[in-house]
């Protein structure tokens, strides 16, 4: 038999919002968690209906657990946002399921939320620096991923991130940085492959004065200079086994030992290393140690190639062209449609990397308003796709994204300005009239 307590006392320890309601939607209980997320008292909660309560754009069109309640079947991150008691608009994700009595029989609903806050001020900073692959895509890979980035930021355990050359590794590991608690503290990142053998050492552990020649004074490593922050370790295939041996022991003991240093140092650092090699092939051929690499993947994240994510291309070729545009100084429209269609046939080995060059190149080289399949370099040019091809699909695929987009786009200024058409025309830079007609197109309704 369950403990009714220790199972209250779970609910209450954790971060996430969890309230649950009757058949007749009234709250049943609230945990401190999601007293918080709202600023609503479990005392003023309990016995209200949920609508009345927790206050989100889900309720009245689209409610999850109205949804679950009726189908019987559980909703997992839907997101949204809801009203806090001041009127503050939160992002939220949402998880439903059935609630049943010890003979089986439904007695109502359970829904938990997570408050999504920090990732949303994450996603808006990155986007002000220029496109990024992690949080502007659209992937079904990508949001999986960025679905576990709260759970992964909040631990202290390594994080292996595998991936192709150019799919943004080190972007992940700076936002995991971003979220977590280290936050304030430094994020320190090495290629591991751009340094020599013999120097590797000295840059990760630093050395004292007087261990070799040429060492006139103490120099610090990477480990030190990440103290109390986060280090990132790209390329960690291409670590020699002689020092892999001395990473293991920093990761065993949390401590290492300087270069010509006759006393241990205490390492306060969370590791996220990368690789695009397999290391369980190199495993095998003894070129990478088997207990290193289990105590680097603690938890595994793997970045897709970007030909297997076809649905980013749009909004990163737009988010580059924007940002070299402006750095030249030049008014650039956009792109032709074949550029869309050669970008789809391409399969880009260079991934995410290449396509940004591509774009400023076209964007050094353009004379008019508009980047053409002229401006191409050779290898895009030469697809062995038929343009007819290429232009058809191309153009119909293009045409699928956007119109996806400019409908997300229009949903969350309508939520964002409380479905008042007029302020969300404003926000868009296009007339109501007009707002209306998109909404109308897209069976946009509150």
């Amino acid at each position: 038999m369950k403990n009714p307590d220790l199972t209250s006392n779970i609910l209450e320890s954790i971060s996430d919002g969890v309230f649950t309601v009757d058949k007749e939607w009234r709250i049943t209980s609230f945990n401190r968690a999601a007293e918080r997320i709202t600023g609503i008292s479990k005392k003023d909660a309990i016995g209200q209906n949920c609508f009345e309560v927790f206050k989100s754009n889900m309720c009245e069109s689209s409610c999850p657990l109205r949804k679950t309640m009726k189908t019987g079947k559980s909703l997992i991150d839907k997101r949204g946002f809801c009203l806090t008691k001041t009127g503050k608009r939160v992002p939220i994700s949402v998880s439903t399921a059935l609630l049943f009595d010890s003979e089986g029989k439904t007695l109502g609903g359970a829904e938990t939320f997570r408050d999504l806050s920090e990732i949303e001020e994450l996603r808006k900073e990155l986007e002000s620096r220029g496109p990024n692959p992690l949080l502007r895509s659209k992937s079904p890979a990508m949001e999986e991923i960025f679905n576990m980035l709260p759970a992964v930021s909040d631990s202290t355990s390594s994080i292996l991130i595998r991936g192709e050359t150019g799919t943004g590794k080190e972007v992940l590991a700076r936002s995991i940085h971003a979220l977590s608690p280290r936050k304030s503290e430094p994020f320190i990142a090495i290629n591991c492959a751009a340094i020599p053998e013999n120097l590797l050492e000295s840059e990760l552990f630093g050395y004292k004065k007087g261990a070799f020649t040429g060492a006139d004074k103490d120099k610090p490593g990477r480990f030190a200079l990440a103290e109390g922050g986060t280090l990132f370790l790209d390329e960690i295939g291409d670590i020699p086994l002689s020092l892999q041996v001395k990473l293991l022991r920093v990761l065993q003991e949390r401590e290492y030992e300087p270069l010509g240093a006759t006393k241990t140092v205490k390492a306060d650092i969370r590791l996220i290393s990368a690789s695009n090699r397999d290391l369980q092939e190199m495993i095998a051929q003894g070129t990478f140690r088997r207990d290193l690499y289990y105590r680097l993947n603690i938890v595994t994240l793997t970045l897709p190639p970007l030909k297997d994510r076809p649905q980013d291309i749009p909004d990163l070729a737009s988010g580059f062209l924007t940002m070299y545009a402006g750095r030249m100084g030049k008014k650039i429209e956009g792109f032709a449609p074949e550029v869309f269609s050669r970008f789809y046939a391409y399969h880009w080995p260079g991934n995410i990397r290449e396509l940004e060059n591509v774009i400023e190149r076209m964007v050094v080289l353009a004379q008019g308003s508009v980047l053409d399949r002229d401006l191409l370099p050779p290898e895009l040019r030469s697809s062995q796709v038929t343009a007819r091809t290429l232009v058809e699909e191309g153009a119909t695929r293009v045409i699928q994204v956007r119109e996806e987009a400019e409908r997300e786009c229009i949903i969350t200024a309508l939520e964002a300005n409380g479905w008042n058409r007029t302020q969300a025309a404003r926000e868009l830079g296009i007339d109501k009239a007009t707002l209306w007609r998109k909404m109308k197109r897209y069976t946009i309704t509150q």
